[in-house]
């Protein structure tokens, strides 16, 4: 099983778990959510560090290692994204499963498991045609001023959403053009997310237009745009102009 299959395989079947969990309707509220995550963790963790043994590892729910800092190859997996939406049974929340070469987020797979959808780096779909005005996604609960001033700028429509990898999925699926996302994340938030939206073409970047690097002491990350390459250079101009104002 090379790479790309063992992301998609791996984010299928935590997926598979996370809902067996929900519909077994034994856990309620925050405790759906902390037994969920650590179900699908175990899965994630035990089968990378079985099949890829020598490579780090960087996850939401484990504890963070200085080891992984001398790979090359780094799997940074999310277990489950969008805890919220998970626990309202909604359909916008995510499991990230992705591999980060010497910084550059390689390979990846971004499940959405209510949606029974698997979007992967490895069978990258055509992109609708791109929409003018178009549509940004934004948190449900705290859109980001840049957001909002650039969804005015250009007359967007904006589309609240849950996980970061529904709203990265959602350009990815034609469901909107723009995600633009100044609030802070972590890099198990973006970069499955950032790896399947590079292979379907899209525009992946820091709000400065600089690249996103994984595997980093720190792996706090402080923005990101993922966006049609159509609207890319107009919301790096706005969000510059915003910076600056």
């Amino acid at each position: 099983m090379n790479d790309h299959e063992l992301a998609a395989h791996l984010a299928e079947e935590a997926g598979r778990i996370l809902l067996q969990v929900r519909d077994s309707r034994k856990h309620h509220g925050k405790e759906l959510g902390r037994t969920g995550d650590a179900e699908a963790n175990a899965l994630l963790v035990a089968a990378l560090r079985e099949l890829r043994a020598h490579d780090g590892l960087l996850s939401e729910e484990e504890k963070d290692s200085p080891a992984r800092l001398g790979k090359e190859r780094t799997w940074i997996v999310d277990p489950l994204d969008g805890t919220r939406e998970y626990g309202e049974e909604r359909s916008d929340w995510a499991v990230h499963v992705a591999l980060s070469v010497a910084g550059y987020p390689a390979v990846g797979a971004v499940a959405l498991p209510a949606l029974g959808l698997v979007l992967r780096t490895d069978r990258p779909q055509a992109l609708a045609p791109v929409r003018s005005p178009p549509r940004m996604v934004v948190s449900r609960t705290r859109p980001a001023r840049e957001a909002q001033l650039v969804a005015e700028a250009v007359g967007a429509e904006l589309v609240p959403m849950g996980s970061a990898g529904a709203k990265a999925m959602a350009v990815v699926r034609g469901e909107a053009e723009i995600y633009l996302h100044t609030g802070g994340q972590y890099e198990w938030d973006s970069c499955a997310p950032a790896a399947v939206a590079l292979a379907h073409g899209l525009h992946v970047s820091r709000v400065d237009g600089s690249p996103l690097e994984y595997n980093q002491p720190n792996p706090y990350m402080a923005d990101l745009l993922i966006c049609r390459q159509e609207w890319a250079e107009r919301v790096l101009g706005l969000v510059a102009s915003i910076s600056a104002a």
